[in-house]
Parts: structure tokens; sequence; C-alpha cells
């Protein structure tokens, strides 16, 4: 009897119970629905970090995602040209693009301040203040009004300051140079008599070859190294004060992104917190063996004088004052980072070593 009403109650108890836990789980499981995204870069993939942190991103956010997340890297051009990425993922043409925020300064002049920042932050002070010094929010804010969300992705060490095919012995040798030049640094350039263009970085050795351009600045040795600039200016300038540290960044249709489940978002978040940490290490690594290189190419290496650095900074000085004034959102930003490195100072003149 008592087998009997076992048979009859318990078991068919356990079973409904057994069907509702599959059930759940088969729902939790299907609520994901598959990503196939397309990532266009402004970035050549094979460049080292800017294009291969883009790379990595793509092939990391596969594995952490278990396949169920695919971000497919696009090199520039194959889906839109490098320097219209911005309104292609704003209206959702593409998925996601590959950048840093400098490049949209005709869009919105405040993401600039979230790229590189001329006699700026270098890389562990430029984080702390984005993540615990409210920079985060300016940032994401001003790229959602845009229908972007925008992720930092990779940060890569100090810049060089140009390639010059002569010495520049004062600042009457700057005058009237053409020159690539990037973000807010250009400007500062500018002030100092310079003629400056934005190039993408597969246009600037065919600028600088055709003399469409005098000189060039880019990145760091292990970047300038592999475009071969060294071939046609040999004079190499540091250090990069227009470029202490840079942000990478993932772009993202926002209304992609929204579709997302939150473990989907915080698998893409979680790759490109270890993209940073990627970055800067290897970013560190990789000058020393690339400036010995360059040296054997016949590359001088210069560093400004102290006079030329005032007369760059005077410069950036005028500059970051008519951006204040003649745009709020980069007014916001400016005081948010100019009260944390205020704040930042004290630690950093106790704390470090001179």
């Amino acid at each position: 009897m008592k087998k009997l009403l076992y048979m009859m109650i318990v078991i068919p108890f356990l079973l409904l119970l057994g069907c509702g836990q599959s059930e759940q789980s088969s729902e939790g499981t299907t609520s994901e629905k598959k990503v196939r995204w397309k990532m266009a870069s402004t970035f050549p993939g094979s460049l080292a970090q800017i294009g291969t942190l883009g790379v990595r991103l793509q092939d990391e956010v596969n594995k952490v995602s278990g396949g169920n997340i695919n971000i497919k890297y696009f090199e520039p051009s194959a889906l839109v040209p490098p320097l219209e990425i911005f309104d292609a993922v704003s209206t959702g043409g593409i998925d996601a693009g590959w950048s840093t925020p400098g490049y949209w300064a005709g869009k919105v002049p405040a993401l600039q301040l979230f790229s590189s920042v001329p006699f700026g932050p270098p890389a562990s002070e430029y984080m702390s203040w984005i993540y615990f010094g409210g920079g985060k929010d300016f940032y994401e804010e001003l790229y959602a009004r845009h229908n972007i969300k925008g992720i930092l992705c990779g940060i890569i060490p100090p810049e060089a300051s140009g390639w010059f095919r002569e010495e520049i012995k004062g600042p009457e040798d700057l005058k009237g140079l053409k020159m690539r030049f990037f973000g807010l640094g250009a400007k500062v350039m500018e002030k100092v008599g310079v003629s400056t263009q934005l190039l993408a970085g597969g246009d600037i050795y065919p600028a600088l070859e055709l003399g469409t351009i005098d000189s060039t600045e880019f990145s760091m040795p292990a970047i300038d190294l592999e475009l071969g600039f060294y071939q046609i200016a040999k004079h190499y300038y540091f250090p990069g004060w227009h470029q202490q540290s840079t942000f990478m960044e993932l772009m993202i249709n926002l209304e992609k992104w929204n579709s997302l489940s939150e473990t989907q978002q915080a698998q893409i978040e979680a790759v490109c917190g270890d993209n940073i940490r990627h970055a800067i290490s290897e970013g560190e690594a990789i000058q020393g063996p690339a400036l010995k290189t360059l040296q054997e190419k016949g590359v001088t290496l210069h560093t400004w004088s102290p006079e030329m650095l005032s007369i760059f900074e005077k410069g950036w000085n005028e500059v970051v004052t008519e951006l204040v004034e003649s745009d709020e959102d980069f007014a916001k930003v400016w005081a948010s980072l100019n009260e944390f490195r205020t704040n930042y100072k004290v630690w950093k003149e106790l704390g470090y070593i001179k």
C-alpha cells in the first residue's frame, strides 16, 4: 500500500518538479541569442597594438562567450572608410567599430579628452580618472547621444613626437611645414606655424613619399617602424608631449548593445578590461627593441629642448582655453580631468621617484 501511494503521489510530484527545472534551464539557455556582428577598424589588423588589440578583442570575446558572441574584425575600408566609422555605427549601418576617440573631434570635440591629452596623464593616472574620477560617465554619455555604446578597450604607452626630414633646431624650423598630426596636438602645432592634416594610418607613407606632407607623427616606435617612415625621414623626436598615453575603443550601435543580455554585455566589457592590461604591458615591452632597430637603420633620435617643450606647452594652454570657451561639453570634461589631476599631483610627487 505504501509503495502504491509513493508511486501515485511522490513520483508524479518529482517528475513535475524536474520538468519545471528543465524548462527553466532551457529558457535560460535560449534567452541569449547568438551575436554575429561586423566591426570596422580604423587600423590594419597586423599593425602592432592599435590593430592587433582589435583582433585580440575579436578572438577573446569568442572564447569567453563560448562562441556565443562573434565580433568579426574587418580591415580599414572593407566595410566603410576609416574616418566614417562613427556615423556608420551611429546609424546602425555597421554593428561596431574599432578606433580611438580622437578621430571624432569634428563630431564631438570633448571626445578628444578620452583619447590623449597634450602634457597629459600617463596610463596609470589616466585610467584612475576614467574609472574612479568620473571620466567614464562623461565618455558614455557623450556617445549615447549619438546612439553609440562606447567602451574603452585598450591603452598604449607614450608616442613619439614626429618624423622630420631635417633636424629641427628651433621654432622657426617648424613654420610652414605640412605635417600629419592627430587630435589636440594638431591644434598646438598650428599655433607654432605648422599646417596640419589628419590622415588615416595607411595614407601617411604615400603622402610623405609624394611630398604631400613634409613630416608626420603617428604612434610609438614599434608601430612607426612597421610603417616605414624611417625610409623617408631620418630625424625622430621625443618625448611625445601630445600623447603620453592613448586610449583605444570599441564602439557599438546602442540599440544592438541594449539587445544583449547582461551576461553578454559583461563578457564584452570584461574582455575590454583585459585588453587594457594586455595593451599597456605589451606596449612598454616592445619599444626598446624597436628603437634599437630604427637606429640601426640610420635614424637619429632627438629629444626636444626645454625651450621647445615650453613653446608647445604655451600653445596647448591657449588651445585648451579656446576649447573650454567654445564647447560646453569640453569644458565640463576638462574641469573634471583637471580637478582630478590637481588632487592626484600630491600623491604623484610623494609616491614616485622623479
